[in-house]
Order: structure tokens, then sequence, then C-alpha cells
């Protein structure tokens, strides 16, 4: 889908699966991101914070939203972007990214689209959900 097609309440963006999460993908995230929390990389620390193992970074599940969004416009046509983290995503969880128009108003003479926002594991958890404006006219 691209900004010029029709958008409506109710328009669903085009579901974005990322492989499960690896401890590469957490140690490079930790590196690009510049968090290096040994709590999402190294076993031991994350065993003694009361973990069963690694997890992924909070922000790398809002970098996959923000891929999602990305992919069905142009970044600048964002306006606004929030979220809320609602439970940890797992070494080896598949997150799944999901969107879905709320609204639709106009704002100092543009049109925006409100979109809310889910990241969901295979199991159905939600580990973030919020929301973006977008423009789309």
């Amino acid at each position: 889908m691209t900004v010029t097609d029709p958008i409506a309440v109710g328009t669903e963006l085009p579901p974005l699966t990322v492989p499960p999460i690896s401890r590469l993908t957490l140690a490079l995230f930790a590196g690009a991101s510049g968090d290096h929390n040994p709590i999402h990389v190294d076993l031991d620390a994350a065993k003694s914070a009361g973990m069963p193992d690694v997890f992924a970074h909070g922000m790398l599940s809002m970098a996959y939203l923000g891929r999602l969004l990305t992919n069905w416009v142009p970044q600048e046509n964002l306006r606004s972007y929030r979220v809320r983290f609602a439970s940890i995503t797992p070494v080896h969880g598949q997150p799944t990214c999901s969107g879905r128009v709320s609204a639709i108003q106009e704002v100092d003479g543009e049109k925006r689209a409100t979109v809310d926002l889910t990241v969901t594991l295979a199991d159905g958890t939600v580990t973030l959900s919020g929301d973006a404006v977008i423009a789309i006219n």
C-alpha cells in the first residue's frame, strides 16, 4: 500500500513479521543503539535479575514498528509516534507488528490518519502497543 491508495478508518497496514529474535540480533542491536545493558546479552546477568534468559530491548520492538510505518508511508509523513511497553520479548520470540487506522481528521489543513499499533508474539502476547499520526494527503 502507498500513501496514494485509499485510506479509511479500518484500513489495516500490511503486517510485518520479523525472524525470531536471536542472540546475534540482540548483540547487534546493543551495538547499534548504544544500549549495552547486560540483561539483553549476558545470560548470567539476566539470571541474576530473576529472568530465565536474555530478552530483547524494548526499543528493538519499537524500531520494528517504525519499519512497519515506513514500509507503508514515507518517513516524512510521520507526525507523531508513541508506544507503551507491555511485556518482554524473549530470545527466540517472533514479533509481528500490525497497525489499523482508527481515525482520520484534518489538522492545520492536512489530512491525517491515526494508526493504532501493536507488536504481538506467536502465543498472542502483546509486547508493545501505541499509535502514530500519519499525513495522508
